[in-house]
């Protein structure tokens, strides 16, 4: 009996150091799952801010930029104390404008004067002016009469002869023109809305 008492107290050790290996074999994908695990929640959280930014607007995505800034905030400003330095910016832009203004007309003067100078215009030599013979139909107005050009030619294609009759009004200063007369009369600048000829002879006096 002493001996199997002995022989008790001996095995019991063994049998009691096998097991805490048991727990670290199980705690070891315990361990790496655990640190799989944050290695796999900042990926997904670096994705979904990125979802998040391409969804936003440019607008929202720089107010976003501004909330997250470090820089401390500017203190509380009055409207008058904006409105003066408002006031102040667009004067300093209008004295930038000025002296921008300044250096390109120095420049445009400095280049045409280098260049050579313009030479006088050729004298303008003035066309010969259309001359038309027609008969006094009104001279009712003042100084004004409506004559009648009677136009005759050849078809340009089948050559038959057309007559073709149009009014003009011509400007009279000395009302010297009668109803019946026949008249010349020359082109010239426009004197009224209808007026773009001039009396130029009486050929022949109304019977």
């Amino acid at each position: 009996m002493a001996e199997e008492e002995k022989q008790k107290p001996q095995q019991e050790p063994e049998a009691e150091q096998p097991a805490p290996e048991a727990p670290a074999e199980d705690a070891a994908p315990e361990e790496a799952a655990a640190e799989q695990a944050p290695s796999e929640e900042p990926a997904a959280a670096e994705a979904a801010p990125a979802d998040e930014q391409e969804q936003l607007t440019p607008k929202q995505r720089r107010k976003m930029e501004r909330s997250r800034a470090v820089e401390p905030a500017r203190p509380q400003r009055s409207p008058e104390d904006r409105a003066s330095e408002r006031a102040e910016q667009r004067s300093r832009k209008a004295a930038e404008r000025s002296r921008w203004r300044r250096k390109r007309r120095e420049k445009r003067r400095a280049g045409t004067s280098g260049a050579q100078a313009p030479t006088a215009p050729e004298p303008h030599e003035r066309g010969a002016r259309k001359v038309r013979r027609g008969v006094v139909m009104s001279s009712k107005p003042d100084k004004t009469i409506t004559v009648r050009i009677d136009a005759v030619r050849p078809h340009r294609l089948y050559g038959k002869v057309i007559r073709s009759t149009g009014t003009l009004h011509a400007h009279d200063e000395g009302n010297q023109a009668n109803e019946g007369d026949v008249v010349r009369i020359v082109e010239c600048r426009p004197l009224s809305r209808t007026k773009r000829w001039r009396l130029l002879e009486v050929l022949e006096r109304a019977k």
